[in-house]
């Protein structure tokens, strides 16, 4: 990319929020930058108030505390920030294990995911009304940190991943019961977006081998998206988007059709990003105390994903995008590490997965 074009996206970010260096270079996940955002989960992970439950109750015997229903993952304000800050916290040992708190971070994953606790986690979905617990997007986040566990070449891994495997079962076959009879795709920026669940789910049934799951999640992708054309992107965000439905989408069918597919899909699916003067604005957040308006810093973060993982498997085609990219990673970066529990609690883990793929895009 040009100077003068690069210049031209930096530029228009910064209009848009605090300044930052408009010719900075496409942002690194360095062990300085690791110790400063695992602080975020190592400081919540065994923090149980306050706490979001999305619990139905059956009766009164059913109110308990979160360390109660939830001993391994009742951290973080809830279920699902929790299982991806115990993701976060794990991956960044696997790249780091020189991380200054790495003994700390150790001790508290063998603490909350004890065999015991992994239990009492899936016990909970048998609950009354309790089937559908954090579906699908807590399903994927746990799938995610199967998959980094699976990853991991150190003994506590394996005793880890072995430990959660009851709780892994059981989510590859509530996904493997629901998207068979799902006839619509759920296409929101939010909790329940579709495409985001498969490709996380998909990621996890490589790094396995499950076949079978693998096929499935490839299959009900095709059947939802493999017609769509012109996505709507300039109808995005909607106010708190952390996920854009065009990218998570685009994610996904990277991910499950061949290189040639993807490219003649995607020129229908969103004809103007392959256009060298493509151009989208990181999401403007406002007031990052406000719980609901922060998730827009979470938006910058996965489109950044998303566009890195373009980029690095068809570099010719997308090149062009990575100032996009960076220029979302830097206008959400510095500000995620704040005293806001509303985006401390969740927000680290966006960030290091849009920060890893970005390592993809300079290995080439």
């Amino acid at each position: 990319m040009s100077i003068k074009r690069r210049f031209a996206v930096m530029l228009s970010a910064v209009a848009a929020t605090a300044s930052f260096n408009v010719f900075a270079s496409t942002p690194e996940l360095t062990l300085d930058e690791a110790n400063r955002l695992v602080a975020m989960p190592l400081h919540c992970a065994q923090e149980e108030y306050p706490n979001k439950l999305n619990q139905i109750l059956h009766d009164g015997s059913y109110l308990k505390s979160p360390k109660t229903l939830h001993p391994a993952f009742y951290g973080c304000f809830d279920w699902h920030s929790s299982v991806h800050g115990h993701w976060m916290m794990v991956s960044l040992l696997r790249h780091f294990p020189q991380l200054a708190k790495s003994e700390e971070i150790k001790q508290k994953l063998k603490q909350n995911l004890t065999a015991e606790k992994i239990q009492a986690e899936v016990d909970y979905f048998s609950m009354p009304h309790s089937s559908t617990f954090e579906r699908t997007y807590g399903w994927a986040w746990l799938l995610k940190l199967a998959e980094e566990l699976d990853r991991w070449d150190d003994p506590l891994a394996k005793e880890l991943e072995q430990n959660l495997q009851p709780l892994t079962a059981l989510i590859v076959q509530k996904y493997t019961a629901f998207l068979p009879k799902l006839v619509y795709p759920n296409r929101t920026g939010e909790h329940p977006n579709t495409a985001f669940a498969l490709s996380m789910a998909y990621d996890f049934a490589l790094q396995t081998q499950n076949k079978p799951f693998a096929a499935l999640l490839a299959q009900r992708a095709r059947h939802w998206y493999e017609a769509d054309k012109s996505c709507p992107l300039s109808w995005e965000p909607n106010g708190f988007d952390f996920l854009s439905p065009c990218f998570e989408e685009l994610d996904v069918m990277r991910k499950v059709l061949t290189p040639n597919e993807f490219k003649q899909w995607a020129a229908d699916f969103l004809p103007g990003l392959a256009e060298k003067d493509f151009t989208l604005l990181p999401a403007k957040v406002s007031d990052r105390t406000d719980g609901k308006l922060i998730h827009l810093d979470g938006l910058n973060f996965s489109r950044a994903w998303v566009l890195y993982g373009l980029i690095h498997e068809f570099p010719k085609q997308y090149g062009h995008l990575q100032a996009i990219a960076d220029a979302h990673v830097i206008y959400s970066l510095p500000a995620i590490v704040d005293d806001n529990y509303e985006g401390t609690h969740w927000l680290g883990s966006f960030a290091v997965y849009a920060l890893q793929h970005a390592e993809l895009t300079q290995s080439q």
